[in-house]
């Protein structure tokens, strides 16, 4: 029986009284308003009562999958917290960002965004199922990292410039695989088919994996891949790879030129990746999720890690992140707007 009913039991059905026996009431609903209060909090600090789940929008196996699985291993390393690891892929990864932005915002739903859906797909796309700039908050920036060339070992093409000559000769004969629509690798080929004046096809996929398994088949021709998806296979002598799309050669493949090296100045495309939660997430909670990846990405385990696999560590509280992720949307729409990119 809550204190609003015992008033009533003994309180309502007795003769009036005169106002300054009145008071209990009074007391009872202040009573009862600050217990009510410490619910949410208490609600808080027990949290979180059943395992995380951590959306990742693309394949498994793929660059956003092998890092997201990375941070949540650390994380639950430090904190016992659980994680359920859910791959819902497709439609660039919109699918997976959708259900994040759709899901209860209390914590336990989370996604691993990028610059795609969170950057490139809000201007180059004609529709999206979500608001980027409205139905996400910023949780955790975890890393960058830029995009790899990579065609088949047994490709004739030693270089960039190679590829080129081939496209030019026959316009979109050459078939260019995607982990997915609006990805950087997607934009990254765009600017350069815009920059060096070539077309080709493009044959999007629902992750890396996927893609990367056609191109080695031979029903497609090269592809732009985090260096997470392909550094086994390029050690592995199964891949090749004709440039990166950083502004300087990463540590893990020194060899490789840049873009901007083989005639094209300036030539960039970096892709992040940052953990989102629901809108209205409580921010005590958003604050927890935030100390805790901020404690896995600046460990030496962590961060030697990433840089194995191409990637840097970023990481900043949550003030900061939402700044950059403003910063990014802007930058991003006005390149696409300026280079006039537009994906179905």
């Amino acid at each position: 029986m809550t204190c609003i009913d015992l008033f009533l039991k003994h309180n309502v059905s007795q003769p009036a009284r005169p106002m300054r026996f009145r008071w209990p009431l009074f007391m009872c609903l202040s009573f009862c308003a600050a217990l009510s209060g410490l619910v949410p909090a208490q609600a808080q600090s027990n949290w979180p009562d059943k395992p995380i789940r951590f959306i990742v929008p693309y394949t498994p196996g793929g660059g956003t999958d092998t890092v997201t699985r990375h941070l949540a291993e650390k994380i639950t390393q430090d904190t016992q917290w659980a994680f359920l690891i859910d791959n819902k892929p497709g439609a660039g990864g919109n699918i997976g960002m959708d259900l994040v932005a759709k899901a209860k915002p209390d914590g336990l739903t989370i996604g691993m965004g990028q610059t795609s859906n969170l950057a490139i797909n809000p201007v180059a796309m004609a529709k999206l199922p979500f608001d980027a700039g409205k139905d996400f908050v910023p949780v955790a920036l975890v890393a960058e990292v830029p995009m790899v060339m990579v065609v088949r070992a047994d490709s004739a093409w030693k270089n960039l410039d190679d590829m080129i000559k081939a496209a030019r000769a026959k316009p979109e004969f050459i078939k260019q695989a995607l982990a997915g629509t609006g990805t950087v690798g997607h934009l990254a080929g765009e600017m350069l088919s815009k920059k060096a004046n070539f077309k080709v096809l493009s044959v999007p996929y629902k992750g890396a994996a996927p893609a990367i398994t056609d191109l080695l088949g031979g029903q497609t021709d090269y592809m732009f891949s985090t260096p997470q998806s392909v550094l086994g296979m390029l050690q592995g002598g199964k891949l090749k790879a004709l440039a990166v799309t950083s502004s300087q050669r990463l540590k893990v493949l020194p060899n490789v030129p840049t873009v901007a090296e083989q005639g094209f100045k300036g030539f960039e495309a970096v892709d992040w990746k940052m953990v989102v939660a629901p809108a209205n997430t409580p921010l005590p909670i958003l604050r927890r999720l935030n100390a805790a990846a901020e404690k896995a990405l600046s460990s030496p385990g962590f961060s030697s890690q990433m840089a194995a696999e191409g990637s840097t560590p970023l990481g900043g509280g949550l003030e900061k992140i939402a700044a950059y992720l403003k910063s990014e949307q802007t930058e991003w729409g006005d390149l696409i707007r300026e280079a006039g990119i537009k994906f179905d």
